[in-house]
């Protein structure tokens, strides 16, 4: 398939299926008589991984190495693997950071929804601290 075709199929721009050869994270393309590239269709797979590795945030060099190491063949599964789990252990710990966060927004949404019942720790320690600060806090500051 042509470079256009490929960027269609994968969204992909031509120019970053460009560049992903230059730097080597694609294989380069056969060229036909045209000198026009031309794209098995089992790159598909491969851009789509690499397109899953982007999204959970590996960083390129890493995607780099993965793709050099994958150019090698069988030989390098292990230090594949273990790119991958290192990664794995790097994508869970940021989704934790982002559930707690998600918690803390559904709470803050929650307190909204019932102003009159519900207020979250901090904003209650906001409202005594400008209390205080304009004197109308009573015996105790609760």
């Amino acid at each position: 398939m042509k470079i256009g075709d490929l960027a269609r199929r994968t969204g992909l721009s031509a120019h970053t299926i460009r560049y992903y050869e230059r730097i080597k994270l694609l294989p380069y393309a056969t060229r036909a008589s045209s000198q026009h590239r031309e794209y098995d269709a089992s790159i598909l797979s491969w851009i789509d991984f690499i397109g899953r590795l982007k999204t959970t945030g590996m960083p390129i060099r890493d995607m780099l190495r993965y793709a050099r190491l994958r150019e090698r063949g069988p030989a390098t599964e292990e230090d594949r693997r273990v790119l991958l789990e290192e990664h794995r252990a790097t994508v869970r710990a940021h989704v934790a950071e982002l559930q707690a966060c998600l918690a803390v927004l559904d709470t803050k949404i929650a307190g909204y929804a019932g102003l009159d019942t519900v207020e979250t720790n901090h904003d209650a320690a906001e409202r005594h601290k400008r209390a205080v600060r304009e004197g109308l806090a009573g015996p105790g500051g609760h």
